[in-house]
């Protein structure tokens, strides 16, 4: 085979490659819908559907008309990006079999879907935080700004090899740029939106509010441990050649190794905490450990990959239990999966890759936080003043579903529980 032959199978096999792991990373949305659905009450279920299944849309609009120019057409090196519209034009023949380090091994399409994937998995971590008493067209509203704007500008700063990557920043699949960011716009919005009603009692107690659906809850669980295989594998970018290869089945084995150690951990922890085995401390803690990994599952071993994911699911345990003891309530535990823990998978970094910096790590930690997190306040509170977050206190007691779509997910039950 000619060296052209080669390098236009290459080029064939690398795209199909990356369409395939961007497919495995649309799928997660599935996940987070049957996740979060689960989790929330049955009066909520439709709301919580309706929400999962749009912001994948907004994304996808929003990723296409600004939000991938922002991230990928900025100058190198830079803090603020440059404004654009669309997403340009795909590699050509020539450019392809020209050859050398600047040639393009995938469709340029390919590298769109699959980074819009991603944008909208940043988004599917602020739906199940603020569940069951917020606006549907508020989170809408939010969604645009996110996915257009807020989410490119810090993804540009590392993927679009901004400040970040100049600096020495290391986040392989996204534990920073994707869930630590989606969390703390997360933080916001539930800052601004306050409690649910009933949750938090006078004295001070912490009342549970069980999910109505926990076997879907855990379905959602596996499609997302499922789907964590494109997230992380993709992001090796290419598996044409023998050592790309390698590196893609010790990310997958990885990846896989880091979420059993984060369900183990969070399981023998809630054991010990309430005497029982808390099935969605095992879920959270499972999504720990993948969470974890995401920011370098290439340079640990298998056993190091599975410790890493196990202090994950500790870590998140111990996080929900915080949380609610400052009375920030997430239905889901999404703050403490994606943020605490997101913080863990940076700087875990520095345990494995011997190119990794502390400092670059805290930078990058630093950086993007804040970022999220101040643009999303101001955002969430323009929203607030113009249409507001909240639900009456009487549709959240009837249910968000009513009040929002006009229809009940499980009609045949008449409790509202």
């Amino acid at each position: 085979m000619d060296n052209t032959a080669l390098t236009a199978l290459q080029y064939g096999f690398d795209t199909f490659y990356f369409l395939i792991c961007g497919a495995l990373v649309m799928w997660m949305a599935a996940g987070f819908a049957m996740l979060e659905s689960g989790l929330v009450r049955a009066k909520n279920t439709t709301e919580i559907l309706t929400k999962n299944v749009a912001l994948y849309a907004v994304a996808s609009v929003m990723y296409l008309v600004i939000g991938y120019h922002i991230m990928y057409s900025s100058p190198e090196g830079g803090i603020f990006p440059s404004l654009g519209f669309l997403i340009g034009d795909e590699n050509t023949a020539e450019a392809v079999l020209a050859g050398g380090d600047d040639a393009p091994y995938y469709s340029a399409r390919s590298d769109f879907f699959f980074q819009v994937v991603f944008a909208a998995t940043c988004m599917s971590i602020v739906s199940g935080a603020v569940a069951e008493r917020m606006k549907l067209w508020a989170f809408l509203a939010f969604a645009v700004v996110m996915t257009g704007f807020i989410y490119p500008v810090q993804g540009f700063w590392k993927w679009g090899s901004g400040f970040l990557n100049e600096a020495g920043f290391m986040d392989f699949a996204g534990s920073g740029v994707v869930h630590m960011a989606g969390a703390a716009a997360a933080l916001a919005g539930v800052l601004l939106l306050g409690a649910r009603k009933g949750k938090y009692g006078a004295n001070g107690q912490v009342n549970a509010i069980p999910g109505c659906n926990l076997p879907l809850a855990t379905l959602g669980t596996f499609i997302l441990w499922m789907g964590w295989f494109g997230f992380n594998g993709g992001s090796q970018l290419k598996m044409s050649t023998i050592e790309d290869a390698n590196a893609v089945a010790q990310v997958f084995t990885n990846t896989n190794m880091a979420a059993a150690g984060g369900l183990i951990a969070a399981l023998i922890v809630a054991r010990i905490l309430f005497g029982k085995a808390d099935l969605t401390m095992a879920l959270n803690g499972a999504l720990a450990g993948l969470v974890a990994i995401t920011a370098e599952p290439l340079t640990p071993s298998a056993l190091q990959a599975t410790l890493i994911g196990g202090v994950g699911g500790v870590l998140v345990v111990f996080s929900i239990l915080g949380l609610d003891k400052i009375k920030i309530d997430d239905p889901v535990g999404a703050i403490s999966v994606h943020g605490v823990v997101g913080i863990w998978g940076l700087l875990a970094v520095c345990l494995t890759n011997s190119d990794a910096s502390l400092g670059a790590q805290l930078l990058g930690i630093a950086s993007i936080f804040a970022w999220v997190f101040i643009a999303s306040l101001i955002v969430w509170g323009v929203i607030k003043a113009v249409i507001g977050l909240r639900v009456s206190e009487e549709e959240e007691y009837e249910g968000v579903d009513i009040a929002e779509c006009g229809m009940e997910a499980y009609p045949e039950f008449t409790g509202k529980k």
